[in-house]
């Protein structure tokens, strides 16, 4: 026998107000994003997001989440598709610049720029954790290159993992300042310049 559902039915859809959601806290920070915009961006109450998403710090974990598989894929993709360290940094670098300046949404990374100024320990030390994870993966593949040989034996990988990890959110930062996808590509090309020659 059926139960019958307790409550009203949602009145909005999911997946359009999370991603209203991420555009909120990508333009405007974890911190400085309130629930009263969230709402107001999202079209509904405060009640329904609670009932929804939970708080303000569950739903940012879940943008996050969302954010990392969607708008912020490029960087994992490159290193799955292509058979190098070095090809794989140079293709997120490249599409960075192409993601972090398009429009459609607010420029840069959100990861990258979400938690600054953010006083609640949490969030900040979830999203330096993400980062940190991405920097080993890049350090893990680049170590990998130098075991095969395709990079030098004196090819130090934490340095050259820090350096495209320094790159990289150098670039949201640019873009989120104005620099354009021309730009951007162009210190991606020189970037790569600091790889050593295979």
């Amino acid at each position: 026998m059926a139960t019958k559902q307790r409550g009203r039915p949602r009145s909005f859809d999911r997946p359009t107000a999370l991603e209203q959601a991420t555009m909120a806290f990508w333009e405007r920070g974890y911190e400085t994003t309130s629930v009263s915009d969230l709402t107001r961006v999202m079209g509904i109450s405060a009640p329904s997001l609670y009932a929804a998403f939970g708080d303000k710090r569950t739903l940012f974990e879940e943008v996050v989440a969302e954010y990392v598989l969607s708008h912020g894929a490029f960087g994992t993709r490159a290193f799955t598709e292509e058979p190098t360290a070095r090809a794989g940094v140079a293709r997120m670098l490249r599409e960075a610049a192409r993601h972090y300046t398009e429009s459609g949404h607010p420029p840069g990374c959100l990861v990258i720029s979400a938690a600054v100024n953010c006083s609640t320990p949490e969030v900040e030390e979830a999203l330096r954790s993400r980062r940190n994870a991405n920097l080993a993966a890049i350090e893990d593949r680049i170590r990998a290159d130098v075991e095969s040989g395709e990079l030098p034996a004196a090819t130090d990988p934490r340095v050259l993992a820090r350096l495209s990890g320094a790159v990289l959110q150098g670039m949201s930062q640019q873009a989120r300042d104005g620099a354009t996808e021309r730009e951007l590509a162009a210190v991606a090309e020189a970037a790569m310049l600091a790889w050593p020659p295979a």
